[in-house]
């Protein structure tokens, strides 16, 4: 069987490493992203020099469904379309050159947490458990008959980083269980639309420290940010701070206000919460001046996040 693989992360690099060793299948060409276009995926991944390693003919696009990238994809003659790491929505025009259906993976266990940016809303969720999909795709968003999906419990302290390292454990396992299957009679499972939730897109921005909320969600924000995504941050004497990691911290014997460090302990810099809770900072970085501890960066009483009062002076300045 031939097989095209559309993708640009880690995870379409897991897929081509599984397609390109299996017996069955051909992997005729690879469709991805060309560099200068990295920026749309914060985990993006070069993927040209493994499909060189494997003999695989790389497509670059910008967009998937442009008719130039259409015909190179027909000229690949692919019986299987896999579509795993990619940002736009697959058109028709695309999903019918392949002759046998096209299959998509998400990281969730469909019909939950359909939509975008679903490692860091699973975190942010709290959810205890979850899961990845291998479906057939349509023409709705993740909506698609289910080919394999399994399901896997999330850690109390889980980060973006290690759920995003289990679910590229879980893909590989989800390949090689559905991969013999292509040749005969492979499973399509209708999902239950009725119990869709959707998650929204996340950007950049919404990663901002609010630090009256609760320890726990600080922590709990910190957590789902972090790697391979840009971050969680707030701001020091107006330059941005990104946390990379913290610790979370219950009250203790300090008055001050969210947002204030409160101490410099030798593991990092304790700073309240809203709810006089504290998270203790480890690993931070200021304008992107490369990571350190944020012990030797901050210190005791030090303020964290927005100054209103310099915003206002500087706006009432520019009148």
């Amino acid at each position: 069987m031939r097989i095209v693989l559309v993708g640009a992360v880690e995870s379409t690099r897991v897929a081509l490493e599984a397609l390109a060793a299996h017996p069955d299948a051909t992997l005729a060409a690879l469709v991805t992203l060309p560099p200068d276009k990295a920026v749309r995926h914060a985990d993006w991944v070069d993927l040209r020099p493994a499909a060189a390693a494997a003999g695989v003919p790389v497509i670059e696009a910008a967009d998937v469904n442009a008719h130039d990238v259409l015909d190179a994809i027909a000229l690949s003659q692919p019986d299987f379309l896999f579509v795993i790491g990619w940002s736009q929505i697959c058109r028709r025009g695309l999903l019918d050159l392949a002759r046998e259906g096209s299959i998509g993976y998400h990281p969730a266990p469909l019909p939950e947490n359909r939509g975008r940016a679903v490692i860091p809303w699973t975190i942010l969720q709290g959810r205890t458990d979850t899961g990845a999909t291998l479906f057939w795709m349509d023409d709705g968003v993740d909506s698609g008959e289910i080919l394999v999906q399994h399901r896997f419990p999330i850690a109390a302290d889980e980060t973006a980083q290690s759920l995003y390292d289990k679910h590229m454990t879980v893909l590989a396992a989800m390949l090689e269980e559905s991969l013999p299957q292509l040749g005969s009679s492979p499973p399509r499972i209708p999902q239950d639309h009725q119990r869709a939730t959707w998650c929204a897109r996340r950007r950049p921005d919404d990663a901002l420290i609010d630090w009256a909320q609760p320890a726990d969600a600080v922590w709990t924000l910190v957590r789902a940010c972090g790697d391979p995504y840009p971050g969680a941050f707030s701001f020091h004497r107006g330059r941005r701070l990104v946390v990379w990691e913290c610790e979370l911290r219950g009250p203790g014997p300090y008055w001050g206000l969210p947002g204030q460090v409160q101490a410099i302990l030798g593991e990092g810099a304790l700073v309240q919460c809203g709810d006089g809770g504290h998270v203790l900072l480890a690993t931070v970085e200021i304008d992107a001046g490369g990571r350190c501890a944020a012990a030797e960066l901050l210190g005791a009483h030090d303020r964290l996040g927005l100054d209103l009062l310099a915003l206002v002076t500087f706006d009432q300045g520019r009148r």
